[in-house]
């Protein structure tokens, strides 16, 4: 099995320590792929950055040709709707699979995010997917994106203690680490802390071999269909529908 995982943001150094994470949370028979775009912002902080990194994600789709499934690795679930339109493999977000597994795992779960912006956004998903009833609370940590990947910074200082503050204010059983970038502190975090917390990386990768292996594939009826043949305009127009002149731009 194949996966490609695309960080949306332009930072290698991120996207060398989610590959690291998802290779290591996969079976031993998956190849996992970990690319992101060369265009965009260089890290994900609130709407207006999101916009700019959706192109990127189709277009590493494009780049990298037939794969098993995909996983968006940004904990907003950037362009995930897109991306499902544009194949019929299955496509998982990273924010979204962190959800559905802290369900299984515990009865309420609090999320421990970047910075305050990204909140609004992380709630919204949570309404979207039907999961908001089971969130205690989204948790800022005041950790830029960037900070995560400057050695001596206090990031995981910060991050450990909103953990605390979730486990004893909110009452969380669980804890998901909000962000892409912290996947390399789960496992560390909770054995310091005694609760599971959870990486969106690692539940996202093994969603998607799950999803793949049962033969199971994106919908295309309704909302996830084919974009309908039409012609774009400027920048855009090598990549007007059908997606299958893409493989060429």
């Amino acid at each position: 099995m194949r996966i490609l995982v695309i960080n949306p943001n332009t930072t290698t150094s991120m996207t060398d320590k989610i590959g690291k994470a998802a290779q290591a949370a996969a079976s031993p028979a998956t190849e996992v792929v970990a690319v992101n775009p060369k265009d965009g912002p260089p890290s994900i902080e609130g709407y207006f950055d999101e916009v700019f990194s959706v192109p990127g994600i189709i277009a590493e789709m494009a780049k990298a040709g037939t794969m098993d499934a995909y996983v968006i690795a940004c904990f907003d679930d950037t362009g995930l709707d897109a991306a499902r339109c544009a194949t019929e493999a299955p496509v998982i977000g990273i924010g979204e699979a962190a959800f559905h597994l802290a369900t299984l795992i515990a009865g309420k779960f609090s999320v421990v995010t970047t910075l305050a912006r990204s909140v609004p956004a992380i709630e919204h998903n949570l309404l979207k997917y039907g999961l908001s009833s089971r969130c205690a609370k989204v948790r800022a940590s005041d950790v830029a994106v960037l900070d995560l990947e400057l050695p001596g910074s206090d990031a995981r200082h910060k991050i450990s203690a909103e953990i605390a503050r979730a486990v004893a204010e909110d009452k969380a059983e669980a804890v998901v680490l909000g962000c892409a970038g912290m996947a390399d502190l789960a496992h560390a975090l909770s054995t310091e802390h005694g609760v599971p917390v959870l990486d969106g990386v690692a539940c996202a990768v093994r969603l998607a071999e799950t999803v793949s292996a049962l033969g199971l594939r994106t919908s295309k009826i309704g909302g996830y269909a084919e974009p309908r043949a039409k012609r774009f305009s400027g920048h855009y127009a090598p990549w007007s529908p059908p997606l299958q002149r893409r493989a060429s731009s």
